[in-house]
């Protein structure tokens, strides 16, 4: 008869349930902040979205601005801050006061479509001793869902017509 010879391992054989939740518990709380840095990145972003919205808007308007200058630099296109568009219902027969209407009318619905909060208004002031003017582009809309944010961001382009 063989006798088997019995080892004793003094070591640990698998892992303890304990030591599983440890993990698990530790992981998950990694995977929440990858989660909330995550969400808070989509928010700036939007933000920052918004913000070349909002550039590349008030470039569209000065460019229409320099195709109609004479119009601009009588003051045809100045307007309040208006989240409105103008109606296009009483259009003018003078083609260079109607094509005034249709711009004002299309940049302000552009603005409505890509910021959704956002307004616009236009103010031009004449310039000491030539005939030029200089413009300002307004556009303003809601940005508090940004990190920081506040309810209401401004950027104003100013240009030379």
């Amino acid at each position: 008869m063989t006798r088997r010879a019995t080892h004793r391992v003094n070591g640990q054989r698998g892992v303890g349930l304990i030591e599983v939740l440890v993990a698990v518990l530790v992981m998950a709380i990694g995977l929440l902040g990858i989660a909330a840095l995550q969400a808070t990145a989509l928010r700036n972003s939007q933000g920052s979205l918004e913000r070349s919205q909002a550039v590349l808007n008030s470039y569209t308007m000065l460019d229409s601005m320099r195709v109609n200058v004479s119009a601009a630099r009588a003051g045809a296109y100045d307007m309040e801050m208006t989240c409105e568009s103008p109606s296009l219902l009483r259009p003018a027969h003078v083609p260079a006061q109607r094509l005034v209407v249709v711009d004002r009318h299309s940049w302000i619905n552009q603005i409505k479509t890509q910021l959704a909060s956002g307004c616009g208004g236009i103010a031009c002031t004449a310039v000491a001793g030539i005939e030029a003017r200089d413009c300002r582009v307004t556009i303003r809309w809601d940005d508090s869902r940004a990190t920081g944010g506040s309810d209401t961001q401004e950027m104003t382009t100013v240009a030379r017509l």
